[in-house]
């Protein structure tokens, strides 16, 4: 008898250590103030770089990249490192849920290091293709010409080498290039090259020596581009969930997909209201708060993976030259005019990443989260800009 006791007894400490163990990784905590148990809930707090100071209400908490236990309730979270701008955000922890505070810190001083010297007197950016087409003119019948700097990072080197596509000698008219102008095919191995006189379409992919002359087919060309990339943006589209793909047919003008394509930036080309597509709604989503009702003429960014739209500010420039997705497709690039600042997807952690001089027609960025702009450091010895990459990672 006695030992069928203490079997029993084993037996039921057993079962309470599981249900303790449970019941503390979902999240329970003893009280001993209050002597309850209290459900908790969990904030993961990273960052990059890492080994940044977590501030939750103000108060040192620890160092990313760390897992904190709270109590349900509404926490400041501040994560900050010397020497970057630092991360702020509004939480909400409920019991047994996890919330992610994911902050990518960027320099308050950012390094600049040139990446052409050529003279640049146009640039042009296909975040699409991640191409960059500049126009170089210095006085020099050798290297004065189209040149393609295609920024995809190889292995023991930080830009590829520009490539010229066309010396501008090759060209029968007398013109300057800052008169002409570039469109990109949908697939960046071609573009139409524009001058006052004459069109040409040329390729990306290799240096040619006589332009081919498109003047009379311009129009035809351009369309059949113009018709392929509806169709890649519809392909994408696809790839939502009923019923966002016809909602953005009658309603948007598509500004760009981010990187990943779980995201859309788009325009609201009429008043419209954005219904719940994932519903009910995800419960460890992000926080920050959404707008469904659409507005004509406002911009907004739509996650898929959580069904969740964020209006964002209008630009003061042309859109096109306004935001760019930045490489993780978590952050946007705004051209400011006087300054270039990044900031969440959902309007969040808005900062000033560079504000020297620059040529406010032309921003882009690397695979690797460099900005290039077009810069003249220099005015009283060069008479023309040149790429240099600001380094904000």
């Amino acid at each position: 008898m006695k030992f069928l006791f203490t079997r029993l007894f084993l037996i039921v400490v057993f079962i309470g250590v599981l249900l303790g163990l449970i019941a503390y990784a979902r999240g329970y905590r003893i009280n001993f103030s209050k002597k309850t148990i209290t459900s908790t809930g969990i904030l993961v707090v990273s960052s990059y770089p890492d080994g940044a100071k977590i501030y939750i209400n103000n108060e040192l908490k620890g160092a990313t990249n760390s897992n904190l236990t709270l109590v349900p309730g509404k926490y400041q979270v501040e994560i900050k490192k010397d020497g970057y701008f630092s991360w702020k955000k509004n939480l909400t922890i409920k019991g047994e849920l996890v919330v992610k505070a994911e902050a990518l810190l960027f320099p308050q001083n950012p390094s600049l290091s040139p990446v052409a010297s050529l003279g640049v007197v146009k640039a042009y950016f296909s975040a699409i293709n991640n191409k960059i087409i500049i126009f170089c003119e210095n006085d020099n019948p050798e290297k004065d010409g189209i040149y393609l700097l295609e920024n995809t990072k190889k292995p023991l080197s930080i830009f590829n080498p520009l490539k010229l596509l066309v010396l501008k000698s090759a060209f029968s008219e007398d013109f300057e290039f800052t008169d002409a102008g570039i469109i990109f095919s949908p697939d960046g191995k071609q573009i139409i090259f524009t001058t006052p006189i004459t069109t040409y379409l040329i390729s990306t992919e290799e240096q040619t020596n006589q332009p081919f002359n498109i003047t009379n087919s311009r129009q035809t060309i351009e369309q059949a581009w113009q018709s392929e990339a509806e169709k890649n943006s519809q392909k994408i589209l696809e790839t939502f969930k009923d019923p966002f793909p016809k909602i953005a047919s009658d309603s948007f003008k598509i500004i760009s997909f981010s990187p990943d394509e779980s995201k859309i930036l788009y325009e609201a080309t009429k008043n419209t209201t954005l219904p719940l597509i994932i519903d009910p709604p995800l419960i460890a989503a992000n926080q920050t708060v959404e707008e469904r009702e659409l507005k004509r003429g406002s911009f907004y960014v739509y996650d898929k993976k959580e069904d969740k739209n964020f209006p964002i500010e209008n630009c003061k420039l042309k859109i096109e030259n306004c935001l760019l997705w930045y490489p993780n497709s978590a952050h946007l690039i705004i051209n400011e005019g006087k300054q270039i600042s990044i900031m969440e997807y959902d309007g969040q952690n808005k900062q000033a990443v560079y504000s020297g001089p620059f040529e406010q027609d032309f921003v882009a960025v690397t695979s690797d989260g460099k900005l290039l702009i077009l810069a003249n450091l220099n005015p009283q010895t060069n008479k023309l800009p040149d790429v240099y990459a600001v380094g904000i990672r």
